[in-house]
């Protein structure tokens, strides 16, 4: 069955940041065409916010304590996600990497971070992140924690989880090759913070790739998961993401591709 869970029909919050969107998006492009605004900073198409993310202690890859605040001086692109989604992550992740290869090409490595941290904290051991890494070829950070914090942590971004049963037959974990027992339903969307570690724009709903995505990742999508990489719905394009992440950067960030 599907684990995502559709953020109209999530938490509240993100419903209304993504009814909010489409008007920032009207008034944006209607005084760009007034003002006569030329290409630079890009518009804002997420949600605008300034909130001080808080300190919440999590794990990286390697086990060893760390937060976002270890981030700060980067731009910080983060999502959640869990190592054995079916549905949504994996795209999520394809996404990731053609965002990253547009801020290498941009020249911007070194200003920003790509992270993804956990709903699945019962599951997700730094272990299991490192192998996941070594799987899909990634390179940025991906982290995990106590259950209570990893409540907390996404409690504060308005990112709903909960376990839920796994469909029959039930899919074999890639990492352990023996059948998955449950599956974690969560919210999707993207939180762009700035370099002090404030939340700045939030992006709500699936990654649209275009229909392509790295044949490792399209491998862990079950139906649901197809039918979201080639018929998305309610989606964000990389773009789009890039437009957000360059109005921070306070410049354009062209796609890798163009």
């Amino acid at each position: 069955m599907p684990s995502v869970v559709h953020p109209r029909t999530g938490r509240p919050r993100l419903l209304i940041a993504g009814i909010a969107a489409v008007a920032i998006v009207v008034i944006v492009v209607a005084g760009a065409a007034v003002l006569g605004v030329g290409s630079s900073p890009p518009p804002v198409t997420g949600v605008q916010l300034d909130q001080a993310v808080p300190s919440v202690s999590l794990v990286n890859a390697d086990g060893r304590p760390t937060s976002l605040a270890a981030l700060r001086g980067r731009y910080v692109v983060l999502t959640p996600f869990l190592t054995l989604c079916h549905e949504v992550c994996p795209i999520t992740t394809g996404a990731f990497l053609e965002m990253e290869q547009a801020v290498a090409k941009a020249g911007l490595s070194g200003r920003v971070a790509f992270v993804e941290v956990t709903v699945d904290p019962g599951r997700d051991s730094p272990a299991r992140l490192r192998a996941y890494a070594q799987l899909t070829g990634i390179d940025w950070t991906l982290l995990t924690g106590t259950p209570a914090n990893i409540a907390a942590f996404w409690k504060f971004f308005g990112v709903d989880y909960q376990v839920q049963p796994i469909g029959s037959p039930a899919p074999i974990d890639w990492w352990t090759h023996q059948p998955e027992t449950y599956d974690v339903g969560h919210s999707d969307g993207l939180f762009f913070l700035d370099a002090q570690g404030h939340e700045r724009i939030a992006v709500v709903g699936i990654p649209d790739v275009g229909g392509s995505l790295d044949p490792t990742l399209t491998a862990m999508l079950d139906e649901q998961g197809l039918q979201n990489l080639h018929d998305p719905q309610a989606a964000w394009t990389i773009p789009q993401a890039l437009d957000d992440l360059g109005n921070l950067v306070g410049r354009r960030i062209p796609p890798a591709g163009s």
